[in-house]
C-alpha cells in the first residue's frame, strides 16, 4: 500500500513537471508577424493616422456588421458609417446616399488623397455604390457588405476595377 501511495507521487510529481516544461516552451515561443502580410500592413496604416479621434472612431465601430439603411453600432452601411465619421471626426454634413455623397467632393487621384477623403465605387453598374474614406499608404475604412466595418488594400485588384471617384469634401 505504502509503495502504491509514493508512484501515485511520483506520477503526479512528474505529470506536474511536464505541465511546467510544456507551458514554459509555450511561452517562450515569439510570435513574428511578418511585416509585409496584409494585417501588418493595415496595422501600420491605422498608427500613423494624424488624427486621434480617427483612430478611435475606427476601432469604435470595426467590427460592426453591415446593414442597409443602418445607421448605428446594431449594423450600418457604407454610406451611414462614411457620414457619421464625416460628421464626427471632421464636422461635415454629407447626404445620406453614397451617389449623393459623390457630388459634394473635390475630385483627386488617387496618389493626392488625404486621411478623411471620400473613395467612391461602382460594383453594380456605371453609377455609384459604395463609399469608404481614406486613411493613408493606400488603405481605407469602410462597410464591407459581407465582413462589416473594415480597414482594405486599395490596391486589391476588386477595388482597383471598381473605383470611379475620390477626392476632398467641399466646403
Amino acid at each position: 500500500m505504502v509503495a502504491l501511495k509514493r508512484c501515485r507521487e511520483g506520477l503526479k510529481v512528474i505529470v506536474f513537471l511536464l505541465a511546467i516544461v510544456f507551458l514554459s516552451a509555450c511561452g517562450s515561443r515569439k510570435l513574428a508577424v511578418k511585416s509585409n502580410t496584409s494585417a501588418s500592413k493595415m496595422a501600420d496604416a491605422m498608427s500613423h493616422l494624424k488624427s486621434k479621434p480617427l483612430y478611435r472612431f475606427i476601432t469604435d465601430w470595426s467590427g460592426v456588421k453591415y446593414r442597409l439603411g443602418g445607421l448605428d453600432k446594431s449594423g450600418i452601411d457604407c454610406s451611414g458609417f462614411a457620414y457619421l465619421l464625416q460628421k464626427d471626426i471632421y464636422g461635415n454634413s454629407l447626404p445620406r446616399r453614397s451617389r449623393d455623397q459623390a457630388e459634394t467632393v473635390n475630385e483627386k487621384s488617387l496618389g493626392q488623397l488625404k486621411e478623411g477623403d471620400l473613395i467612391f465605387f461602382s460594383f453594380g453598374g456605371a453609377s455609384v455604390d459604395h463609399v469608404g474614406v481614406y486613411l493613408n499608404g493606400n488603405y481605407f475604412v469602410h462597410a464591407s457588405t459581407t465582413r462589416g466595418v473594415v480597414v482594405d488594400d486599395l490596391n486589391m485588384p476588386v477595388y482597383q476595377k471598381a473605383m470611379v471617384k475620390a477626392g476632398s469634401f467641399k466646403n
